[in-house]
């Protein structure tokens, strides 16, 4: 299964969305990666959000990441997101290897400084700090990455991406042989701990054997830390490594080992091909194009965005060294998403310590999942 391009959303896809992401908001439609900057039919006279009106030729875009973009991961994946908008003609400046402390203000700063009035920041931690930034430049257009903190001049962005990891644990349920499956994250977030939970109630979706041994890396990015985290994890039992984190450091430590594999954004086929599974994947290259777009005509607003498979943003690469029948059970569960039919979240659901965390009948909403702080059953791991 390839990563599917959802270039442009339709009018009707935005209403769709509007209704059904929990009052999130769509890209714009009617523009692609292919669309120049100078073909916009112009900028409104009164914004959604109140803010200026912004032609495409005025916008000027700032991109704050904790690392270098590398050649594989999230921040790659998401860099080429921005290489659609400078191949679109738009003007983009860069932060890098930015600490998710008071630096990040600084760097925000530097690049309105520059001329930037649209800022994206790519990392959860830093939210209050562009919050704060976002306080003193209210004419300015700032997007954040994961976070939950809105208002009329910021905006968060957020794949639905528990969805593919639910998809990648049922290739790991089928996967294993030990039953044991190793996790490495980096911080104890609601972010890491959705992805966590997710991946295992996809797991034990197939195979109510499964343990998933949760391990924290204290970093989104640390190889010497990553590789020696995944050579413990298979040394102890796990014959099946996934990685919420930015590199593929742990998957080709656990290949080394002869265990199979994940990687997370970009595929690692051709660096570990006979362990690889797939990676959960997203199309930002039109995600960040349809985006901006919003901005000149004039609808962009400081809501939050949460779109998955049913807004063909999220995805998997392709998948190789699968179990038998389990492309099958892969396809099902992502034909339930893309349908709303299936409901990962919906109870009962118990913790890892046997407590009913979701009663049968309730399910949890975004607010809920955005604040998650508890494994379901079936991790081996503490939040703590």
């Amino acid at each position: 299964m390839k990563l599917k391009k959802f270039a442009a959303l339709l009018a009707a896809s935005a209403l769709a969305l509007s209704l059904a992401s929990c009052g999130s908001e769509s890209p714009a439609a009617g523009s692609s990666a292919a669309s120049a900057p100078g073909s916009a039919s112009g900028a409104a006279s009164n914004t959604a959000s109140g803010l200026p009106a912004l032609t495409a030729e005025e916008i000027h875009i700032g991109a704050v990441f904790n690392t270098e973009l590398g050649t594989e991961g999230f921040s790659y994946a998401l860099g080429q997101g921005f290489k659609a908008l400078e191949d679109a003609g738009y003007q983009v400046d860069y932060a890098f290897s930015i600490p998710e402390s008071a630096e990040c203000e600084v760097a925000v700063e530097n690049l309105i400084n520059q001329g930037c009035n649209v800022i994206y920041a790519t990392s959860y931690g830093y939210g209050e700090y562009v919050a704060n930034v976002a306080t003193r430049y209210p004419d300015v257009y700032f997007n954040h990455y994961s976070g939950s903190i809105n208002a009329d001049n910021l905006a968060t962005f957020f794949p639905k991406n528990f969805q593919s990891e639910y998809l990648c644990g049922i290739i790991a349920g089928m996967r294993t042989a030990s039953n044991q499956i190793g996790y490495l994250a980096s911080y104890p977030i609601p972010e890491c701990v959705r992805m966590i939970d997710a991946f295992t109630l996809g797991a034990r979706s197939v195979n109510p054997d499964v343990t998933v041994n949760v391990k924290w890396t204290g970093s989104w990015f640390d190889p010497a830390t990553e590789t020696a985290i995944a050579t413990e994890l298979v040394n102890s039992g796990s014959d099946v490594v996934i990685a919420y984190l930015d590199s593929l450091n742990a998957a080709i430590a656990a290949a080394n080992l002869g265990a199979y594999s994940f990687g997370y954004a970009t595929s690692g086929y051709e660096t570990i091909p006979e362990s690889f599974l797939t990676s959960p994947a997203a199309d930002w290259e039109n995600f960040f194009v349809n985006d901006v777009q919003r901005i000149v005509d004039g609808t962009w607003t400081g809501t939050n965005q949460w779109l998955g498979m049913q807004e063909g943003l999220v995805s998997l690469t392709e998948m190789y060294n699968l179990a038998d029948g389990t492309e099958e059970k892969v396809n099902e569960a992502e034909e339930g998403f893309k349908n709303g039919t299936l409901d990962i979240w919906a109870g009962p659901i118990s913790d890892n310590q046997g407590n009913a965390a979701v009663a049968g009948g309730e399910t949890l909403d975004q607010t809920a999942l955005f604040s998650i702080n508890w494994f379901v059953e079936g991790v081996n791991g503490s939040v703590n």
